[in-house]
């Protein structure tokens, strides 16, 4: 497994409440439901990243 990025997001009270609302609508953590938003808006743009590593190696076989 990959190690994840740690970085701090400040955000306004509402937007993480409606965020948080969202969530749990989804059935996510908040920290899953805004990595699920940047990974489709990183998609729909078309600057996903590539995958490498282990991860895709593991995939394959």
């Amino acid at each position: 497994m990959s190690k994840k990025k740690v970085f701090m997001l400040r955000l306004h009270p509402a937007v993480y409440t409606a965020l948080e609302k969202w969530a749990a609508d989804e059935f996510r953590s908040v920290n899953g439901q805004v990595e699920w938003i940047l990974d489709r808006a990183l998609r729909e743009i078309g600057r996903s990243p590539k995958k490498t590593g282990k991860d895709d190696i593991q995939k394959k076989a």
